[in-house]
C-alpha cells in the first residue's frame, strides 16, 4: 500500500475533521462523558474546511474552559421553567413566593417565551418581551417579577450545565419607580387610635402603628407570645393567606375552592417569619400593654358567648368564634378605619413605615430599630424611615442655634478655636 494513502490513528478522544460524499465538512470533538460514562463527542457541520476548523477550534475552547452544554435532554423554555418551578422551587422557597414564581411562570413567561430552545435563548427575546408585557398593560414591578423569576431559573439551569451563560443577567428590564411613601403624622396616628378604640380588635392596629409589625406578624400572634407581666412581646411565625381545595363530595358548582360550602383548608395557619431577624423579642409600651389587657377581658367575653362554637387557638387578634383572622378582612378592616378617622387612603403597609419613622424621630439608634423592625440589613432604615417635616426643623433648628448663637465675650469669636499654635502643628 502506498505510504502517502496510509493514516495514522489518531489517539482517542482527539478531535476529527473529515469532508463527507456530499462536500460538506465534519468535526466531532470529545468535550466530556456521558451520563451513561460514554464519551460525549459533538457534531459540527460547515461548508468550506476552514470555518469547521474553527468551529471546532472554538467548541475545544469551549470545552477547556468549561462552557459546553451539558449532554442530556434538550431543554425549551417551557420545559425548564415548568421543572424549575415545581421541582426545584417548590420544596425549597416559602408559599408566597412560590406563588409568585408560579405566576410569572405561568401567566407571563411560558405564554410569551416557552418555544425558545433554552440554550438558544438570547437577551434581546427577552427585552422585547418586556416591552410586549408593558405594552399589554403589565405595570414596571409585573415586568420585574418576571425578570426575576426567569433570572433564577436560569442560574439554575447554568449551575447545572445545562447553560453556559445566564442572559436574563445580561437583559435589561425596565425600569420600576418606587411609589412615595408619606407617612403618618403623630397627630394621624392618635386620631387612627382614638378610631380604633372604637371598633373590634382595638389593639390590633395600635400593635401595627405603635411596633410596626408586618400585617402576617400582627395577625400570627398566639397570647403565649404576650407576656403582659414583664412587658415583652415575641414574633416567631407569620399568618399565612389560607388556600383551599374543594371538600365537595359532589360538584359544588363553584370555581374557585374557596367558595367550596365543604372547602378544605391545605396549608397551615402559620409560617415562619419573612427572615430569621424577623424572629425578635420587643418591648411594650405600658399603654400598649394595658390596651392588650383590655383586648384580653373582651376576648374572654366573646368566648363565653361563642360556647361550644369558640375555636381555642390562642389567637390574640381572633374573629368573633376564635378563628384565626383572615389577611383580607384584616386589610378591608383597616380601609374602614382610614374612613373612620377622616384620613388620608394608604396602604396597610404604611403603618410599618410610619412606626420605623416614630423611632427617627425619636433619635433610637440604627441598631436599636433593626432589632425592633426584624432588618437584616441597615439599607432598610433608608426605605422605612421618612424624612418628615419634624425632623426637618428640628435639624434647621439645632443648626442655626449652632451657626447663628451669638459667642460671649469670653468665648471668642469662634466655637472651639484652635489654641494659638495648634496650626503649625507645636
Amino acid at each position: 500500500m502506498d505510504n502517502e494513502k496510509k493514516r495514522t490513528r489518531r489517539p482517542n478522544g482527539a478531535s476529527s475533521i473529515y469532508q463527507s460524499a456530499d462536500g460538506k465538512w465534519h468535526g466531532r470533538v470529545t468535550v466530556g462523558v456521558k451520563p451513561d460514562g460514554q464519551p460525549d463527542r459533538r457534531h459540527v457541520e460547515r461548508k468550506t474546511e476552514a470555518d469547521v476548523i474553527n468551529a471546532v477550534r472554538e467548541l475545544e475552547k469551549q470545552r477547556d474552559s468549561g462552557k459546553v452544554r451539558k449532554a442530556g435532554q434538550r431543554w425549551t423554555v417551557k420545559t425548564w421553567l415548568t421543572h424549575w418551578v415545581e421541582n426545584i422551587a417548590a420544596p425549597s422557597v416559602k408559599p408566597n413566593t412560590l406563588a409568585s414564581y408560579r405566576v410569572a411562570v405561568n401567566v407571563h413567561l411560558i405564554p410569551g417565551l416557552g418555544a425558545h430552545r433554552l440554550e438558544k435563548l438570547e437577551p434581546e427575546h427577552l427585552e422585547l418581551f418586556y416591552k410586549t408585557m408593558q405594552g399589554r398593560g403589565s405595570a414596571a414591578a409585573t415586568v420585574h417579577q418576571a425578570h426575576r423569576s426567569m433570572r433564577t431559573a436560569l442560574n439554575h439551569a447554568l449551575r447545572r450545565g445545562h447553560l453556559t451563560r445566564n442572559v436574563a443577567m445580561l437583559a435589561v428590564a425596565p425600569r420600576v419607580t418606587e411609589k412615595d411613601v408619606e407617612p403618618y403624622t403623630v397627630a394621624e396616628v392618635q386620631s387612627l387610635l382614638a378610631a380604633a378604640s372604637r371598633r373590634r380588635n382595638s389593639a390590633r392596629w395600635a400593635i401595627a402603628l405603635a411596633l410596626g409589625l408586618r400585617q402576617g406578624e400582627a395577625l400570627g400572634l398566639r397570647w403565649a407570645d404576650v407576656d403582659l407581666a414583664t412587658g415583652m412581646l415575641r414574633v416567631r411565625k407569620a399568618r399565612q393567606r389560607p388556600k383551599y381545595a374543594h371538600g365537595c363530595t359532589e360538584p359544588c358548582g363553584r370555581k374557585h375552592a374557596g367558595r367550596c360550602p365543604e372547602r378544605q383548608q391545605t396549608n397551615a395557619d402559620t409560617d415562619d417569619t419573612k427572615s430569621k431577624a424577623g424572629k425578635r423579642t420587643i418591648g411594650l409600651p405600658d399603654e400598649l400593654a394595658n390596651l392588650l389587657k383590655l383586648h384580653q377581658v373582651e376576648q374572654a367575653r366573646e368566648r363565653t358567648a361563642a360556647g361550644h362554637q369558640w375555636h381555642d387557638g390562642g389567637w390574640v387578634f381572633a374573629s368573633e368564634d376564635g378563628r384565626p383572622l383572615i389577611p383580607r378582612t384584616d386589610w378591608d378592616e383597616w380601609k374602614r378605619l382610614l374612613k373612620a378617622a377622616g384620613l388620608r387612603d394608604a396602604r396597610l403597609h404604611d403603618a410599618r413605615h410610619t412606626a420605623a419613622t416614630v423611632l427617627l424621630i425619636l433619635g433610637v439608634s440604627e441598631r436599636a430599630v433593626m432589632g425592633v423592625m426584624g432588618w437584616s440589613s441597615t439599607a432598610m432604615a433608608a426605605r422605612y424611615q421618612h424624612m418628615i417635616d419634624p425632623i426637618r426643623k428640628d435639624i434647621a433648628k439645632r443648626v442655626g442655634g449652632l451657626l447663628w448663637q451669638v459667642p460671649d465675650a469670653a468665648e471668642g469669636s469662634t466655637p472651639d478655636a484652635p489654641e494659638k499654635g495648634a496650626a503649625r502643628g507645636e
